[in-house]
């Protein structure tokens, strides 16, 4: 069985889509599946939304991507967990990749990320060419949708949670060295929303800065805004 594990936090207007896709995939493919997701403290329908979609509901108050991870993955009943974050689409092409390249040997994966909506062309741009020369090159998994067997996760402990960005680079460098990571072309759509909410400028920095301070910075949430300020597109702030 596969387990959708969806992280969620304040995510009332996208969830439903997600979990939609995810089931319409699903049985597309023929797969026994359960919808997890792990509602991290929100304060909007996101649970209501997440039940209205046929998703068991883990509550949990880590503010923390990892943690919230880790948390539904210890609720999971499948031996293969999918990581979906609740913006991003999964197609029935992706999904049918993901289950060939673990019936092929694979340890865990990613995909290559499409980004969703109205955003500048040179962030477009940049963002999807970063995933997929940085990714692909480096056989790591973005963050928005992670593949692994239950038992690779089990034996690496599942996402560090040292760190409140980045764990998905940790996790990856983790899983293959248990065996093959497959980074699938067959990409995911995943919400351009970060653009859209703090620019390109704001990003650009930010980028900068992980990349300058290095792991100190990955464990600070108070220095990771654009993660953990809460910001909701249209105008919402939580």
């Amino acid at each position: 069985m596969i387990s959708f594990i969806v992280p969620a936090y304040n995510e009332e207007l996208l969830l439903g889509r997600t979990l939609e896709t995810l089931t319409r995939s699903a049985r597309a493919a023929g797969e026994p599946f359960e919808l997890i997701v792990v509602d991290d403290d929100s304060t909007d329908r996101t649970a209501e939304v997440a039940g209205a979609g046929g998703a068991r509901v883990v509550e949990v108050k880590v503010h923390q991507i990892a943690a919230v991870r880790n948390a539904g993955a210890r609720e999971a009943l499948g031996e293969v967990f999918i990581f979906v974050d609740a913006d991003t689409l999964v197609s029935e092409a992706t999904l049918r990749a993901t289950l060939r390249a673990l019936r092929a040997g694979a340890a865990g994966g990613g995909a290559w990320v499409k980004i969703e909506g109205p955003v500048p062309r040179a962030v477009r741009t940049a963002a999807e060419a970063f995933a997929h020369v940085w990714f692909g090159l480096c056989r790591w998994a973005a963050g928005c949708f992670i593949f692994v067997r239950r038992d690779a996760f089990e034996a690496v402990g599942g996402f560090n949670e040292r760190y409140y960005v980045g764990e998905e680079l940790y996790f990856s460098r983790a899983i293959k060295r248990l065996g093959p990571f497959a980074v699938l072309r067959e990409a995911v759509v995943s919400s351009g929303r970060k653009a859209r909410l703090y620019g390109p400028r704001h990003m650009l920095w930010t980028a900068l800065a992980l990349l300058l301070r290095g792991p100190k910075m990955w464990r600070d949430r108070d220095a990771l805004d654009m993660w953990y300020d809460g910001r909701r597109e249209g105008g919402e702030r939580y």
